[in-house]
């Protein structure tokens, strides 16, 4: 053989060989991670083959399943759809799925490994395999309460057990339909196509409870209220603070003042009551930068949080003096999702302990065995229990004679913190009204909530904390006290 052709079989042997390696690579090597891939219609057919199992709140499903033509014999359906979407997800023929319904779909499914038993004895006895069931934390009647306040409106509401982090409610304005889009028809490409960000400005598809940071306003204030007493910087919160009105910003030549109210050497108490930018301002500035980031951290600022839906982690920002002291009320490029406003209120009311907010209570198989159930976590001791104490006291006072009025209930111990969130280029938007507070009754139950509104319709001098956020905020916590 001459050399031109010994090189040419040689060159298609190397070539043969690698397609043997090849071949032998995806059938050992990646066989069950394709078996196992959302992009294999295989997957897809095999995992709307059964009837999925249930997403329970208060022992009630609030998804089904539905029969349908075709290769893929069942799609999922939702009571009330728009309301639990922020919770549940979706789960769709055609685009796969998202939160409880993506992250649980092995229990739904019945493929999940714990359910091996279960289904090889239904295998044995010739019946048919059974999803699982996702049972919750979820208050149908906070979570309602909290879906008719934001009724019209661009928002969210979190609220949260303070002893345990179960999260009571949940729930993003404008919401959309999941089923809308369950199935793999020409209508459900439109219905999908329709929500997407590009053609609809509202942003439905966008879980505003937990995927959107907002500037928290004067509700930050809290945080800034706790920094100053675990470091000391106040003792007394009836005395005075010492405090000019209004503040001249370090190394700047603006000065930073108050919306309303007499607010120079006022109280802690007073500044809170009547929320004063200067007090707050000057706090953060003379506790510095990094020890505002570390009392933030304590809260849960600068950490994503999963629920097990994954919350973006809210920021409390490293920045120069200026914008430090404008970050401890809440401004600047502090940010905030409604789940970390509420943990802020949530760790107050519990005498300072953070727990780990979650929705998830049990997995269960169909049988209503428990595979799983989900313990109480402590994230951290975020404030100590004799300063949560002055914390609560002050944000009683804010809704017994200050800004938070709108929030009382009768026969209820109300804690909460207004706040009128500044936005946009030289603050040219309407800003977001922000409340967050905590309520108990005599016979200790007790929630925390977090309401931000969105309002860009809105008159700006007509817009607070007060007047649009506190009102839904009364509404979730007395629908989870029952009153």
């Amino acid at each position: 053989m001459n050399k031109p052709l010994r090189r040419i079989a040689i060159f298609c042997g190397l070539l043969m060989l690698a397609l043997l390696l090849r071949d032998n690579w995806l059938q050992y090597a990646q066989a069950d991670a394709l078996a196992k891939d959302s992009d294999n219609r295989r997957v897809r057919i095999e995992r709307y083959s059964i009837p999925r199992g249930d997403i329970i709140v208060d022992g009630k499903a609030i998804t089904g399943s539905k029969r349908t033509d075709g290769e893929f014999q069942y799609k999922r359906t939702w009571k009330n759809g728009p309301m639990w979407a922020p919770v549940t997800g979706y789960s769709s023929q055609a685009f796969d799925s998202n939160q409880l319904e993506k992250l649980e779909d092995g229990i739904l499914t019945g493929n999940d490994d714990r359910l091996f038993f279960r289904n090889t004895l239904d295998m044995l006895t010739g019946e048919e395999r059974q999803g699982g069931n996702v049972v919750t934390t979820l208050s149908t009647a906070a979570q309602k309460a909290a879906w008719n306040g934001l009724k019209g409106k661009k928002g969210a509401a979190v609220a949260l057990d303070p002893a345990t982090g179960k999260i009571l409610a949940l729930v993003s304005a404008p919401s959309y339909d999941p089923s809308t889009f369950a199935g793999s028809m020409n209508s459900d490409s439109e219905a999908w196509n329709s929500l997407q960000k590009k053609n609809n400005e509202d942003d439905p598809m966008l879980n505003r409870a937990l995927r959107q940071t907002y500037p928290p306003g004067s509700t930050f204030k809290v945080v800034t209220a706790a920094a100053a007493l675990e470091e000391g910087l106040i003792d007394d919160i009836d005395a005075s603070t010492d405090s000019p009105d209004p503040f001249p910003l370090p190394q700047s030549t603006s000065k930073l003042t108050n919306d309303h109210g007499v607010c120079e050497n006022v109280s802690l108490r007073e500044a809170m009551r009547i929320s004063c930018n200067t007090v707050f301002g000057k706090i953060s500035d003379e506790l510095g930068n990094k020890t505002m980031i570390e009392h933030s951290d304590k809260f849960g600022f600068n950490e994503e949080i999963f629920t097990p839906v994954r919350a973006d982690a809210s920021i409390y920002p490293e920045d120069v003096p200026p914008q430090n002291a404008m970050a401890g009320i809440g401004q600047a490029s502090n940010r905030a999702t409604p789940l970390q406003m509420a943990m802020v209120a949530a760790a107050v009311a519990n005498d300072g302990k953070l727990m780990k907010p979650y929705m998830v209570d049990q997995l269960r198989s169909a049988d209503l065995d428990v595979i799983e159930k989900t313990e109480p976590e402590e994230l951290s001791q975020a404030v100590s229990p004799e300063n949560a104490q002055k914390l609560q006291d002050m944000m009683e006072t804010v809704v017994e004679t200050g800004t938070g009025t709108t929030a009382k209930i009768p026969g209820v111990t109300v804690g909460g913190k207004t706040g009128t969130a500044q936005h946009g280029e030289n603050n040219e938007k309407n800003p977001y009204a922000w409340f967050i507070s905590y309520a108990k009754d005599s016979n200790g139950k007790s929630v925390a909530v977090a309401v931000v509104v969105e309002d860009g319709s809105a008159v700006r001098e007509n817009i607070s904390g007060g007047g649009l956020a506190a009102p839904i905020a009364k509404d979730i916590m007395k629908a989870v006290l029952g009153k």
